[in-house]
């Protein structure tokens, strides 16, 4: 059986390889927009199709914040806590969050029932429901990230409390940027 950590690393992987692809198709669809804005013949699609790409990046990109525990949080105010109300404090937040993102999942996939087969405008031949499957797909990747993590939060919360995900990070940063300690001389 697959252990939770290599399923958390697995699937880290696969939201930053994601990430990474949406980046980089991006720059490139802005990058030869303008090539062709500038030589005076305009893209008649790459607009929308950016567009369209940034939300992607969005959903995408916040399930892997949220797999990370990047998401903006007060970690000192819920530290002040005692350890009791600490712990209610965080499943209450983990509770409400996993229901707005099923709620958001649910209403992503009635949209795109919705959707039927109405088009993009500049690029007919592509289904609004291909461009709009962000949401439910992206609402569904952040419940996951959230399950993933919460045996690690619920464990912060119970012991000594939550570290801020960007101190951590640069923290961890700057011991890998540490030259070695050497023994005194």
């Amino acid at each position: 059986m697959i252990s939770l950590t290599r399923l958390r690393a697995g699937f880290e992987l696969l939201l930053e390889t994601i990430v990474i692809l949406l980046v980089t198709a991006l720059t490139i669809i802005i990058i030869v927009g303008v090539i062709f804005r500038y030589t005076g013949r305009s893209l008649v699609w790459y607009d929308e199709v950016a567009s369209i790409g940034l939300v992607w990046l969005t959903y995408y990109g916040s399930a892997l914040a949220a797999l990370k525990g990047a998401h903006i949080g007060v970690p000192g105010f819920v530290n002040a806590m005692p350890p009791r109300a600490r712990v209610a404090a965080t499943l209450f937040a983990e509770t409400i969050v996993l229901l707005f993102f099923i709620a958001l999942a649910v209403t992503g996939v009635e949209v795109l029932v919705v959707l039927g087969n109405d088009r993009l405008v500049s690029l007919p031949n592509v289904s609004l429901r291909v461009t709009d499957s962000a949401i439910p797909i992206g609402a569904v990747l952040f419940i996951i990230a959230e399950l993933v993590r919460f045996p690690s939060v619920l464990r912060d919360a119970r012991g000594t409390g939550f570290v801020d995900a960007e101190l951590k990070e640069a923290l961890e940063l700057a011991a890998k940027a540490a030259p070695p300690r050497r023994g005194r001389q």
